[in-house]
Order: C-alpha cells, then sequence, then structure tokens
C-alpha cells in the first residue's frame, strides 16, 4: 500500500514534493486560523464596547476579517484540489503494481477485481480525507495548546483556576475519554463493514458473469440468496451505526458548552471581556477537535480499516506480503 509509492523512483518526486507543499500550505493554513482566533478577541471586545468605538472601527475590523478569510479560502481550495491529484498517483502506483503481481499469481483471490478497482480506489479518497485531516489536526494542536494555555489563566472560579492550563487538560481528557468510549461503542463496526464488501462483491461477481452468459448464471435464486446476505449485513450495520450515532452526535453538542461552562462564570465578576469567552471558546473548539480527529471521523475510520485488512490479505495473495 505504500511501498509502491514511497519507495518507486517513478513517483518520488511527485511522493515527496507533493507531501511538502501540502505540509506547507496546511501549515500557512493553521497560521491564519491563529491570527483569526486572535480577531474574535479583538472583535468582540469591540461590540461589548461600541460606545467607546466608532463606526469605522466596525467596518474596519470586518474588512481584517476578509483580509485573513480569502487567502484561507483560496489556499485550502487550492490544497483541497492538489491533494487529489497527489492522492489519485498513489492511487495509480498502487494499482499497476498489484496487477503486475497478480498476473503471475495462479491463486484463486476471492474479489481480485474488485480489490484492485474498488479497495484502492476507496482507499486512497480516505487517505486524501483522513489524511489531510489529521495533519491539519496536528498542526492545530502545536499553533493552540500555547493561545489555550495561557487563556486558561482567565480562569477565575472554581478549582481549576489552580490548575495551570487547565482547558488544555479538560481538553485532553475530554477527548481521550471519548476516543476511548467511542472504541467500545463501536467495536463490531470494522468486522460489520468487512464482511459488508465481502457480500457485496459476492452478488456483483454473479452479475458480472450473467453479463456475458444469462443462462448459466443471474439465476433468481441465487440472486436472491446473495442478496439477502447483503441485506442482513445492511440491518446489523444499521442498528450499530444508529447507537453509535447517538453517542457521537451527543458528545459532539455537549463539548459546545464544556468551554462556556468554564470560564463563563469569570464573565460575571469581571476578569474576562466577550472578546475573551469568544476567544477561549474557539481555541478549546480547535484544540478539542483536533484531539477528537478519530472520534469525528470514525465511519471513515472503520471503513479504512476494513480496506486495508482486504488489501492486505490480497498482498499476502500475490506475494506482496513474504
Amino acid at each position: 500500500m505504500f511501498k509502491s509509492y514511497f519507495k518507486s523512483r517513478k513517483w518520488a518526486l511527485w511522493a515527496y514534493g507533493g507531501l511538502a507543499f501540502l505540509l506547507l500550505s496546511l501549515f500557512y493554513q493553521t497560521h491564519i486560523n491563529v491570527a483569526i482566533n486572535e480577531w474574535y478577541k479583538t472583535f468582540y471586545d469591540l461590540m461589548q464596547n461600541a460606545q467607546k468605538n466608532t463606526v469605522d472601527d466596525f467596518w474596519a475590523s470586518i474588512r481584517r476579517f476578509f483580509y485573513l478569510a480569502m487567502p484561507y479560502v483560496i489556499v485550502y481550495s487550492l490544497t483541497t484540489y492538489f491533494a487529489s491529484h497527489w492522492v489519485f498517483r498513489w492511487r495509480e502506483a498502487m494499482t499497476f503494481d498489484y496487477i503486475e503481481r497478480w498476473r503471475h499469481c495462479h491463486k484463486d483471490i476471492e474479489g481480485s477485481s474488485q480489490r484492485i478497482q474498488e479497495d484502492i480506489y476507496r482507499f486512497a479518497k480516505i487517505i486524501e480525507d483522513l489524511g489531510v485531516k489529521t495533519v491539519r489536526a496536528f498542526m492545530t494542536l502545536i499553533a493552540f495548546i500555547p493561545i489555550l494555555w495561557t487563556l486558561s489563566n482567565s480562569i477565575g472560579t472554581g478549582f481549576l483556576k489552580e490548575i495551570p492550563g487547565s482547558l488544555v487538560w479538560v481538553a485532553i481528557t475530554v477527548s481521550l475519554g471519548g476516543l476511548l468510549i467511542s472504541w467500545f461503542v463501536g467495536i463490531k463496526l470494522p468486522g460489520l463493514e468487512y464482511n459488508n464488501q465481502k457480500v457485496e462483491a459476492a452478488f456483483r461477481k454473479e452479475l458480472v458473469y450473467a453479463e456475458d452468459d444469462k443462462v448459466n448464471y443471474a439465476d433468481l435464486g441465487v440472486l436472491i440468496n446473495l442478496f439477502t446476505g447483503i441485506k442482513v449485513n445492511y440491518y446489523r450495520l444499521f442498528l450499530h451505526y444508529g447507537y453509535f450515532n447517538i453517542w457521537l452526535v451527543s458528545f459532539s453538542q455537549f463539548m459546545v458548552l464544556v468551554p462556556y461552562m468554564i470560564a463563563g462564570p469569570s464573565l460575571f465578576i469581571g476578569l474576562v471581556t466577550i472578546g475573551t469567552l469568544i476567544q477561549i471558546g474557539n481555541a478549546f473548539g480547535q484544540v478539542r477537535e483536533s484531539f477528537s480527529i478519530f472520534i469525528n471521523n470514525w465511519t471513515t475510520v472503520t471503513e479504512l480499516r476494513s480496506i486495508h485488512k482486504r488489501l492486505k490479505e490480497f498482498e499476502e495473495n500475490i506475494g506482496y506480503i513474504k
């Protein structure tokens, strides 16, 4: 899955040059995010003290936001566009490396065509989506943890005021706790996703054979039996994803309130301004969401785990892994 792209001279420029470009662009986006976080404090403090400021100050602050936001939008879009091309080259490298080995393999491997065409495609798409999000989350943590640590000094009530960097520790605790609970709540999902790909492959295989020979294939009884296997597995998936989503959405909604529950009382005793409170909420959200990257993308992670299992099995069967 990785050797064909990152250990190939043919793809070295794309693999490493493209990776460097993506890292630089994500670093720049994080830099702008930090500036926007500071803008929140300035803007909301201006609004809180509207009588002491002018309308010109208001519009100047709005213009400042656009000066920050528009470069972010452009770089974000370019990064997404380039990441699609970068990952597609990865898919191409994997596809033809697998095909070359598969052509000389005499084993009867279940779902070979699906693994080469669909599984590699889905693997590439998930790497594009989840990979960029993970790197962005890591850079966000590096940038925002010091900011949130400093903002923790604004906490003037409760036992957390005695703990240095209390907001950072709260973000870490709730994120790791949420990840642990998510692991147990969704423990059956990877296996179900893996089984789902197998039953889908069997049904599709029968239909593909029937395109050329409807006499010996596409028997209605066989197709009904194969589709029943799909239906049973999907119904189980729906059930398990159902209660998992109840947990995930509840957790996400509650986390929105946490920074305001911690820092909000300090507003009423004059230790923080509205701007600082909004800045705390934004910084806490950035850090907590970065720590929770795998919780917020658990469905994608589950799909990736099942695809990785299928591709690893395929590599073993074609002699890629000794």
